[in-house]
């Protein structure tokens, strides 16, 4: 458990350029305290500690405005950002290296037990207010677009967007053009709250011009350097 957490608080400086000290980190970041309260508390509901374990959700919901039920299975390196209005249902499961929104809901559409809320695989991203629900699969490396309505599985490496959620998927553009582009967006920061190179026309054209003609001015100002330092 201890790596877990360890990776638990890393995480937050990879995936938050606001992160500036892991003491800040452990005293404010709320998305970070409903993580670690949370791996206890599903250990307490793992050794069938059911009333500690509900307690211990409903102390962590009011500590941090982060309500995730003590049965959610969550993988490693999960990450919440900012936190605030954030559901995840009793039978949700979580892979490793995904990140959600403020406002995201993982919600049931029925009162039957069993399986009745989403699964998440490995590296989806959610965005702000985006409601996934039912017993529903998102794919691998599947994004979530901000405020979506997401009812029906998704695909791996597509993107849903819209109410109700569409999906986008991935074209097969030019490899090395797209790996410049998305070289570009990482330098720049661009690729927060699930919205990146996948976005639907016509704004995917406009960021995709806007990152080749960057990249293009980077180049030429590698050209000057060079000639001036030769």
């Amino acid at each position: 458990m201890f790596s877990t957490i360890k990776e638990d608080i890393q995480v937050v400086f990879d995936r938050d350029p606001a992160a500036r000290s892991a003491v800040e980190t452990l005293l404010t970041c709320p998305g970070l305290h409903a993580i670690l309260l949370h791996r206890i508390n599903h250990w307490f509901w793992n050794k069938k500690l059911f009333l500690l374990a509900r307690l211990g959700s409903h102390i962590g919901r009011f500590l941090t405005g982060v309500e995730i039920h003590p049965g959610a299975t969550i993988g490693r390196r999960f990450f919440i950002d900012h936190g605030m209005g954030v559901v995840i249902g009793e039978t949700a499961e979580i892979g490793d290296d995904c990140s959600i929104y403020h406002g995201v809901t993982l919600g049931g559409t029925v009162w039957n037990k069993g399986k009745r809320h989403p699964t998440l695989k490995t590296g989806v991203i959610i965005g702000a207010g985006a409601k996934v629900l039912g017993p529903i699969t998102l794919g691998e490396n599947s994004r979530v677009g901000s405020n979506a309505v997401v009812v029906k599985d998704v695909p791996d490496n597509a993107t849903v967007v819209g109410v109700p959620g569409h999906v986008i998927m991935k074209k097969s553009p030019d490899e090395e053009q797209e790996a410049k582009r998305a070289a570009m967006a990482k330098k720049i920061g661009f690729d927060a709250y699930g919205a990146g190179k996948d976005m639907p026309d016509p704004v995917e054209n406009a960021i995709k011009s806007m990152l080749d003609h960057m990249h293009k001015v980077d180049e030429e100002l590698e050209k000057l350097k060079k000639e001036k330092g030769g």
